[in-house]
């Protein structure tokens, strides 16, 4: 019997889990510490009403004979669900078909599941810095990996570099966790690349409820002939607060085929031997997003999320700190205070200011120096932390 061994070549412990444990080490020896997360882009947000309301309903009806559901009809999920969805691109002037959208559990789950498709044998060209778990599934998977680097110089947007042949090519927009967010010009280039090289983007769209810039394409489908080269993955995570219910969706289009296979089928392939669905319970809370008085309260939510990001950059104005995000985004991007590599501020914010943020070196090579905080605490907690902050900083 032989192992992965490709698990040697990633971290034993994944980003969040370390810092969970850091903090954990230092609540237990500080169990008088208020400790204020700013790290890991979790909500506190409660569920909207109506989203709550549907669920209950939905639940009630699995108690009755003529309202239960086994098994969902089709992996890919329920037919009302993906209708929605269809809706809502289509009120951006995104066509799709419902049988382009399949409903899964999160981003994340579907970002990992995705390279089921794609042989080992393919290059992976991904952003530095990145979210982690990008890296770490095409490691697993023995893929070779290179990155394009995002930098201050470029906004942290970076651009295609004919030199360099990729296969899969990963993009995120709004970024994690830069906060940075590509116009229409930037990813008309990235398909364009992607075409030429007969390679697939991966576009994680999980924020793009924060876009707020009319501008901006929140969906890799507003860019001319990426139904021919992308797959998107979208979220409730953030735009509903489903970081706890878990459910996402996943558009292959109809059109994207590669060596005479069409991945739309491919991905259904899979997901039917693999995957046994999302709940209905889940599926009724989600479509209950779309309706009009719902989505009127996930966007609530998503404005208190941004106002917390404008007083977290309002600090950080104040201070003359460097900083992308904060705009069309729940991240922001600052360089580290005082000249401090990105575990050393980690470590001063936590013990001297009870506050939890995450460390660019994290993210890879490009984060050294730098720092993310995430807006998805509460306002109170957001504005303490903040003032701790800026004590600290003054410091230093």
């Amino acid at each position: 019997m032989r192992i992965n061994a490709n698990y040697r070549n990633i971290k034993d412990s994944y980003l969040f889990s370390t810092i969970g444990q850091k903090v954990s080490a230092y609540t237990a020896a500080h169990p008088e510490a208020d400790v204020i997360r700013l790290g890991i882009g979790d909500v506190t947000r409660p569920l909207s009403p109506a989203v709550v309301d549907a669920m209950a309903k939905a639940a009630r009806e699995l108690g009755t004979a003529e309202g239960f559901h086994g098994y969902i009809p089709s992996e890919q999920g329920y037919l009302f669900l993906r209708e929605a969805i269809a809706d809502y691109y289509a009120r951006r002037g995104v066509t799709l078909s419902p049988d382009e959208i399949f409903i899964s559990d999160g981003a994340k789950s579907d970002l990992g599941n995705l390279l089921d498709l794609f042989d080992a044998d393919n290059t992976a060209l991904i952003p530095d810095p990145v979210y982690p778990a990008y890296v770490d599934a095409n490691v697993m998977a023995g893929r070779r990996v290179v990155y394009c680097d995002a930098t201050v110089e470029n906004g942290f947007l970076p651009l295609p570099d004919e030199g360099v042949h990729a296969d899969l090519i990963y993009i995120c927009s709004p970024n994690n966790p830069t906060g940075a967010v590509y116009g229409r010009e930037g990813l008309q280039k990235w398909v364009d690349y992607a075409l030429r090289h007969d390679a697939v983007l991966l576009f994680d769209a999980a924020y793009e409820a924060f876009i707020e810039d009319p501008s901006l394409p929140r969906s890799i489908y507003e860019v001319e002939g990426a139904e021919r080269c992308a797959i998107e993955v979208c979220s409730f995570s953030k735009m509903a607060g489903f970081t706890g219910t878990r459910c996402g969706w996943t558009v292959v289009p109809e059109a994207l085929e590669r060596e005479g296979m069409n991945l739309n089928r491919m991905w259904m392939r899979r997901q039917s031997t693999k995957y046994n669905g999302t709940p209905y319970v889940i599926h009724r809370a989600a479509e209950a997003v779309f309706t009009e008085e719902g989505y009127r309260q996930c966007m609530e939510s998503i404005a208190y999320y941004k106002q917390n990001a404008r007083i977290m950059a309002g600090t950080l104005d104040q201070l003359g700190i460097f900083y992308t995000g904060g705009v069309n985004s729940p991240y922001i991007w600052l360089r580290c205070p005082g000249g401090l590599d990105s575990w050393t501020f980690f470590d001063r914010l936590l013990e001297q200011a009870n506050v939890v943020g995450t460390p660019g070196e994290g993210f890879g090579a490009n984060g050294e120096g730098f720092f993310r905080l995430t807006a998805f605490n509460t306002r109170e907690k957001t504005a303490e932390a903040m003032q701790r902050f800026e004590r600290l900083a003054r410091s230093l």
